[in-house]
């Protein structure tokens, strides 16, 4: 997979992407990140990026020009790949869940555009954006840690990236349930034991405790996801 991030503050990056699994997985050639300063693609001496909006109002909106030179200069270094999608991360788009990350995991090729301001230019919205995406109902000053999240979240789903191929298939959201109670040593610590269960050795008993409390836990802490659940699967 390759990752193109378009931002006005590039080095916010440097700590995230050089680090625990998002490192491994660029070592291993998992996948390739490039990070763009949007000012890079301006064309005057300011390297402006920003403008007051039409119709006047507060703040300033993002240009279209820069991301538009940014988004077509990446794809003109492209050769025999994958059509990329592009993806602004702003506070209007879909909320990003598990099943989207999963989703964007598959693609070949992401580019990721980080607003900024009051937002960006309509016409990005129209004729240069495949999808918008959100991390919450909630409003940053940017979308560079959006696409750290966004980034992290998908790059762990890239088979091979993580260390146990089945570490996947018990974690929360999967299956639209949260994970169950984990425990490691000392089997009793301050008086609080592990339940028994977990020390019988008996898997088949360990996997219906683990299936029954990740659903009460679903069902006390996110009932949304449990009614997901009814939708998808017919089931609880």
């Amino acid at each position: 997979m390759r990752i193109d991030i378009i931002t006005i503050f590039p080095k916010m990056f440097a700590p995230v992407l050089n680090e625990s699994i998002v490192k491994r997985a660029q070592r291993l050639g998992r996948v390739k990140i490039c990070i763009h300063d949007l000012r890079d693609f301006t064309s005057d001496k300011h390297r402006k990026v920003d403008d007051r909006p039409f119709g006047g109002g507060s703040g300033m909106v993002m240009r279209p020009e820069p991301i538009f030179n940014a988004v077509e200069y990446i794809k003109s270094q492209l050769r025999n790949s994958a059509t990329p999608q592009v993806i602004l991360l702003c506070p209007q788009g879909k909320k990003l869940n598990q099943r989207l990350a999963k989703k964007l995991s598959e693609r070949r090729h992401l580019i990721l555009i980080c607003g900024h301001y009051e937002g960006v230019d309509e016409r990005v919205r129209q004729k240069l954006v495949d999808e918008e995406i959100s991390i919450g109902d909630y409003v940053l000053t940017g979308g560079e840690l959006p696409a750290m999240v966004l980034v992290d979240s998908v790059i762990r789903l890239i088979p091979g990236v993580l260390g146990d191929k089945n570490s996947l298939n018990f974690e929360s959201f999967e299956g639209n349930l949260l994970e169950y109670p984990q425990y490691t040593r000392p089997a009793e610590f301050r008086g609080m034991r592990v339940p028994d269960i977990l020390l019988s050795g008996n898997h088949n008993k360990i996997e219906v405790w683990r299936k029954t409390e990740a659903v009460k836990r679903t069902k006390t802490r996110r009932p949304d996801l449990l009614q997901e659940r009814r939708n998808a699967y017919g089931q609880d």
